[in-house]
């Protein structure tokens, strides 16, 4: 999209509608998109338990992306037709100000001592079993999901987008909606999920980095480099134990640890330093998110001077 003098400003656009109405809260596309998969996967995997449903797998993210990737690449080439749907397309791929409301939202009965709605609360944007969780379990896993999403949901698919316009923002999200939906390790999806789980990590190496990067910018610069360096290779995933290193170093808190999924337990290697989460460390991680994303606006202003200059001189 850098080869764009429009890039920035439909950027600067779907960021402000973003901002502004956050995602739909009916119809949203994603969704129906979800939907689909589920379907095409219970008849697509059959064979959980065999390596053979890798093919299925890589047969079902073809069905799923090729036809709207298709569609949309035709769209986009159509005079202002394109420029629209390419602001229209971006803002439905952006999660920041749900990532800000769910984030809050679990803030504010903590810090009104109201232990269980908090887990009420946490338990809709995270996987893990919350019925038990103590206040600083709660915190904890809000300020993980908080790091990955804003990684995920904000600077990947803004990453993409600068790449390569709103058809990269939109194949990112996608993918990484697929990875969400298939990338475990259990018996039902070790073998169908790889695919997405692999091409997941390719597509998020690089923004996970710049991620991280602007993470600890914003943040204890010091300490977040040092838990990346020493913290980021424990984690199973390479994109999210580099995102979660660094952004809880940041913060100095303490990440990680046992977590209890579907009744089992995980032991998970901790990340950050210094004390356990308190609720205030969400409000924290919210505002590292924002001014993680005001560096990559001024990267990106800096960006389209350096390739299209300044207009009018």
């Amino acid at each position: 999209m850098l080869w764009s003098p429009l890039w920035l400003p439909l950027m600067i656009l779907a960021l402000w509608m973003d901002w502004r109405w956050g995602e739909p809260r009916r119809f949203h596309p994603l969704v129906g998109f979800g939907w689909l998969a589920s379907q095409l996967e219970r008849h697509l995997n059959r064979f959980a338990l065999s390596p053979l449903s890798i093919a299925g797998g890589g047969v079902a993210l073809l069905l799923l992306l090729l036809p709207p990737l298709l569609l949309i690449a035709a769209l986009l080439t159509v005079p202002v037709v394109g420029e629209l749907m390419g602001v229209l397309l971006l803002y439905l791929c952006l999660g920041g100000r749900s990532l800000m409301e769910h984030g809050r939202a679990v803030m504010e009965p903590l810090a009104a001592g109201e232990l269980e709605v908090a887990r009420q609360r946490v338990a809709m944007i995270v996987s893990r079993d919350t019925a038990e969780l103590d206040e600083s379990g709660v915190c904890r896993a809000t300020l993980e999901s908080i790091l990955e999403n804003g990684a995920d949901a904000i600077f990947a698919t803004l990453f993409w987008f600068m790449v390569a316009g709103p058809l990269g923002a939109v194949a990112h999200r996608l993918v990484n909606t697929l990875d969400a939906m298939w990338g475990y390790r259990s018996d039902r999806y070790r073998y169908f999920g790889r695919i997405a789980a692999r091409l997941d990590d390719v597509m998020n190496y690089l923004p996970a980095r710049l991620c991280a990067l602007s993470y600890a910018v914003a943040g204890a610069f010091g300490a977040a480099m040092h838990c990346w360096r020493t913290q980021a290779s424990q984690h199973d995933s390479p994109n999210a134990g580099v995102v979660m290193a660094a952004g809880a170093g940041a913060l100095r808190c303490q990440l990680g640890g046992p977590a209890r999924y579907r009744g089992q337990w995980h032991n998970r290697p901790p990340f950050g330093c210094g004390a356990e989460p308190r609720p205030g460390d969400i409000e924290c991680a919210l505002q590292q998110v924002w001014q993680a994303l005001l560096l990559w606006i001024g990267g990106a202003l800096f960006l389209w001077v350096a390739f299209w200059g300044v207009p009018g001189w």
